[in-house]
């Protein structure tokens, strides 16, 4: 099938994240703060996607079918895969660093970039590897690109973008998943240091990471004024893991549940101003969720494209399944509800782009994404019949890894929530 043309309106000039900022905007101070970060000016030529996002389309895919896709099968069936590695050689090519600072060996490109980067890691036969590749770019760095301190920035951010270290992002817990504000992990004083008690659940990269974007309580003010972001290396005394998890999919991705006593990490390395955690984590969402979105497309293609190709080759009753009506009607509705997710999270990256707050929208996209994943896989998966049940098969594959979408990074409850509250419609809560 070939690949519709591709339209998105960004800037023509590469763009950096502008200067370290110490503290997070109010909510209310997003679009102002985006507007900044991304050097946008109104009225400005905008274009199609320029040969400069094409060439980094071809790297990514180059890199997918030459990297990635030869061992997937090997490393779902092990558990894991060699992180260290295969992020060194993402961060050779410059594809750890895409949006973040030139001055810390980025590119300093703007998020339309990233999309594209993230749009064609859908391209891999696993969603386990790309999970854990958008948990380094999109979820446990950008923060630190943005708020950080210099230091921070040379200790943690520089490494990450040469695929030096691993990171990860720590935020849900056993009883606080969506519920960011219900977190009970604590960072107490003492004197320049915190010391850290809790635990973080469902930590993809854990078991490899060099370090951790956590999100704890070190206050205690009200939920949304009491927490901080704070980077802790992985090798500090203190920290253990729950042996891996076993996971429905993404399961060539590592993930445990992660334990923290007693853990004494530098006051220095918190992340901006104290109590600001919960805006910075909001903001950060963001483009996670877009991420998640445009992650998606091309990984549902992927399954319309396989079944096509399937149906074309299996016959039954003296013809091919494509035949029947029901299959390549439903297979073209599919694809239709594909280019409407894609619209969808172009428009929000495009706005992102334009420094124009784009909460609703992602939410949107990512809300899309997850319940489109499970329409597409499901259909799919049963034009395979007793194939498409078997483990190893890919429908199969993807049926089991794209049911993250609807959980991870805010369950649909949570996006509904979000887009009700920015139409009007959300109750205000009862009181007697």
């Amino acid at each position: 099938m070939a690949e519709p043309e591709r339209h998105m309106d960004v800037p023509k000039e590469r763009v950096s994240e502008g200067p370290p900022t110490q503290t997070p905007p109010k909510l209310e101070n997003v679009h102002q703060h985006n507007k900044a970060r991304t050097n946008y000016h109104p009225g400005e030529q905008k274009v199609k996607f320029t040969a400069e996002h094409e060439a980094l389309r071809k790297t990514v895919r180059d890199f997918v079918e030459k990297e990635i896709n030869p061992h997937c099968d090997e490393w779902e069936e092990a558990g894991e895969f060699p992180i260290h590695d295969i992020f060194k050689k993402l961060g050779n090519l410059g594809l750890l660093g895409i949006q973040k600072p030139e001055e810390y060996g980025g590119m300093g490109l703007d998020y339309s970039y990233n999309l594209v980067a993230a749009e064609e890691l859908g391209t891999a036969h696993c969603g386990g590897v790309p999970l854990a590749i958008g948990v380094q770019t999109d979820m446990c760095t950008p923060a630190i690109s943005r708020f950080g301190s210099d230091e921070l920035k040379r200790t943690f951010l520089a490494p990450a973008i040469a695929g030096d270290m691993v990171g990860c992002i720590g935020v849900s817990e056993v009883a606080a998943g969506s519920d960011v504000a219900g977190m009970k992990t604590t960072a107490k004083q003492d004197g320049d240091d915190y010391v850290i008690n809790g635990s973080k659940m469902w930590i993809t990269n854990s078991p490899r990471a060099d370090f951790i974007c956590l999100l704890a309580n070190t206050s205690d003010d009200k939920p949304h004024k009491n927490k901080s972001l704070i980077v802790v290396p992985m090798n500090t005394p203190g920290i253990s893991f729950s042996p891996h998890l076993n996971k429905l999919g993404m399961r060539s991705s590592e993930t445990a549940q992660i334990f923290f006593d007693d853990v004494r990490v530098p006051q220095r390395y918190r992340i901006g101003a104290e109590g600001t955690g919960f805006m910075m984590q909001m903001l950060q969402f963001q483009e996670e969720r877009m991420w998640g979105a445009a992650n998606v497309i091309k990984a549902l293609e992927l399954c319309i494209n396989k079944t096509i190709e399937y149906c074309r080759e299996r016959k039954t009753f003296g013809q091919p399944l494509i035949n029947n009506q029901v299959i390549h009607f439903r297979l073209a509705e599919l694809q239709t509800e594909v280019e409407a997710l894609r619209a969808l999270t172009y428009q929000a990256c495009e706005l992102h782009v334009e420094g124009k707050d784009v909460t609703k929208l992602a939410s949107m996209a990512k809300l899309k994404a997850g319940r489109l994943g499970r329409e597409v896989t499901d259909s799919c998966l049963q034009y395979w019949g007793g194939n498409g049940y078997m483990w190893e098969n890919p429908l199969s594959r993807a049926f089991r890894d794209v049911r993250l979408v609807s959980i991870g990074g805010g369950a649909d409850e949570i996006m509904l929530g979000i887009i009700c509250k920015m139409m009007g419609t959300l109750p205000g809560k009862q009181r007697d």
